[in-house]
Formats: C-alpha cells, structure tokens, sequence
C-alpha cells in the first residue's frame, strides 16, 4: 500500500513516532474504503522520496486507530498534518494537487 519511505503509525507509536520526531513528519490520515485516500496515495509516496532525509512520512489507518485522529480533531479523510516540534504546523484536508503538498512542505522544512 505505502511507498518504501512511508512507514505506518499507530496510536501506540504516534507521540515517540511523530511528536518526538527531530525531522518534521508529514501524517496521512486514511482509510481503506475512502477513494480520495487512495487517489492521494501516490502524491504521498512521491513526498516521501522527494524529501527523504528531510521529512519524514507516515500513515494512518483512521479504522484502525481512533484516539490520535480524534486528539486532532480529524472529521474528513484524507487529511495530511505535518508535524514540526511536536505540533501541527501545517494541515491539508480532502484531494489535493501535489503542489499544494509541496507548499506546506516547504513551508515547514525552511
């Protein structure tokens, strides 16, 4: 499903994973059912070998864990927040062209 520079999160993870994080980390809230999520996918993957070294990608199955979307306040997949210095600095809802993923990216890695 994911890219060879995304890794998959859970709720157990999230806080040493993301919050800890000394890279900032782009989260790609999904689900297996949602067709917006997938058509994303490959944007995701691309963002992760583009700033590999720089940023680091996860995901996260909003089926299979609840308590991190709902602390973020997350209502509508797909939904990207990158993370910087423990928190959201920057968040993407819905389908999006790349270079909309691009700008926040650049945003948080200047």
């Amino acid at each position: 499903m994911a890219g060879q520079f995304v890794t998959a999160v859970n709720d157990a993870e999230f806080d040493k994973e993301v919050l800890q994080s000394e890279q900032p980390v782009l989260v790609d809230f999904w689900a297996a059912w949602c067709g917006p999520c997938r058509a994303i996918a490959p944007m995701v993957d691309e963002v992760a070998t583009q700033y590999n070294g720089r940023l680091k990608v996860m995901k996260m199955d909003v089926d299979a864990n609840t308590s991190t979307p709902q602390r973020y306040g997350i209502r509508g997949i797909p939904a990207l927040l990158l993370f910087k210095g423990g928190k959201v600095a920057e968040q993407i809802v819905g389908f999006v062209p790349k270079e909309t993923i691009d700008k926040s990216i650049v945003k948080v890695l200047a």
